[in-house]
Formats: C-alpha cells, structure tokens, sequence
C-alpha cells in the first residue's frame, strides 16, 4: 500500500511571521496524524523558522524550488544542500508556473531532480499539460514527455525518493479541478510510463499526487480513486482549517 501524502505549496504567500503562525496552527491540528504523510512547502525567507516549529512533528518541510549547483557564481540561486540545511526534507521541482513563466525545459527540470536526489531528499516532480494541450489531444505527448524527460537516467534506487505529481494546468487556482474520472485516467497512464521505464514494483511503489484546485469538497472523491495517492495543494493550504480537513480526507465510498 502507498501512503498518502498531502503536500502544501504556499507559492509566493506569507511573510516569516506569517508563515510561522499558518504552521503553527496546522501542527496544533494535525500532531496526531499518522496515516498520511505531510508536507508543506513555504518561501524560502521563511524555511528555516518555520523548520524549528515543525522539529519532531508529522510535518515535513519542503522548497519550491533549487538550482542544480552545491556552490558556485549563481545569483539569486538556492542550491539542495542548503535547503537541507535549512531544514527541508524534499524539493517541488518543475511546476507548471516554473515551466509556463519562467521558462524552465525538461533538460533543466532533470539536473535539479539528480541535484536533489544526490543530496538525499525527496523529490516531487510535476508534470501536467495545459488546456490548449488537451483540447488538441496532445495531453499524453506532453506527460510522456515531461515524465520521460524529468526522470532521465534515474535508476530504480533512486525512485524511492521520487513522487510525481500531476497538475492540469487549466485547474491551477482557476476553481476548476479535473473530474474524478479524468484524474484517474492520467494518473493510471503515468503508472504505466512508470512501468515502461523502471519495473512493476517501481511503478506501483511511487506515489502520484493529484494537483488542481485540490479543496475540502472535493479531496474525498479523488483520494477514493485507485491511482491518486495524495494532493498538492495550492490556495487551500494557506488556510489551517481547510488544508487540515485536505490531510484528513475520507475516500469517498470507502
């Protein structure tokens, strides 16, 4: 069985102070949350106060972003290592907005995975296609090549610490949010690309999150579905009581 895992990316939202009372509120409501793993994403200004807050807790601590260099002459950069350092346990990588405003290619997107994975944390890659992508029938192309490209040269060891999440494009903070049945059918296509690159017990070990508008009153139908092993959440995991409610889900029929 894939434990679920329900990741919040906070995205460019609270300041410190903020930051360190939104995870303060989450670890006075989910301390006593086993079953499902948790993880949420805040800006990098906040990650080391807000790691102190969640020392010994359920909650892990994850970034948005990295740069694929330990050191170097890169302005304005974060590398891995320092991440880790400052107290996170897994890095976002490829996000749609990474991909649609800042430019980013599957090339770049694959020197942050290994980045990150050869500094020994986890990885969530993103993959997702856009509205225009899906209504020309291009979705499989764009995931197969996002995936393919994201997990190039990864051996089956290092997917231990890969989880993918999948993210539609045109259901990222617009309100819309891919129906059950669409979700599964993409998260069951992406376990079978897993399967043609690695090995059956690969592909049934990664976990695969669903990402899209992701909200309380709609977490329960789409945990329920054989393929979605957890969410990322955008917008909902500002907000303690209803990102708590997401981590707290109850698979719909079940």
């Amino acid at each position: 069985m894939r434990k679920p895992l329900i990741a919040g990316n906070w995205k460019l939202n609270k300041t410190i102070a903020e930051a360190e009372e939104l995870a303060s509120a989450l670890l006075s409501r989910l301390s006593d949350v086993t079953e499902t793993e948790i993880l949420i994403a805040p800006v990098f200004t906040a990650l080391d106060r807000v790691a102190k807050i969640l020392v010994n807790s359920p909650i892990q601590l994850g970034a948005q972003n990295c740069y694929p260099q330990e050191t170097g002459a890169f302005t304005g950069e974060v590398s891995p290592l320092m991440l880790k350092d400052a107290g996170c346990q897994a890095i976002i990588i490829g996000h749609s907005e990474r991909r649609q405003l800042m430019g980013e290619t599957n090339e770049q997107i694959s020197l942050k995975v290994q980045a990150t994975l050869n500094a020994g944390m986890q990885v969530i890659l993103c993959v997702g296609e856009t509205l225009e992508e899906r209504e020309n029938e291009e979705m499989l192309e764009v995931l197969t090549t996002q995936l393919t490209g994201g997990l190039a040269d990864l051996t089956t060891e290092q997917m231990q610490n890969m989880v993918i999440a999948y993210e539609p494009v045109w259901a990222i903070g617009t309100g819309k949010t891919a129906s059950n049945d669409q979700a599964q059918d993409a998260h069951s296509f992406l376990r079978g690309l897993l399967l043609g690159l690695f090995d059956p017990a690969t592909a049934d070990a990664c976990r695969i999150l669903y990402g899209g508008s992701v909200k309380p009153d709609n977490v329960d139908g789409l945990m329920a579905q054989s393929d979605i092993d957890g969410a990322l959440v955008g917008g909902a995991s500002l907000n303690a009581d209803d990102f708590s409610r997401i981590v707290k889900f109850k698979p719909a029929g079940l």
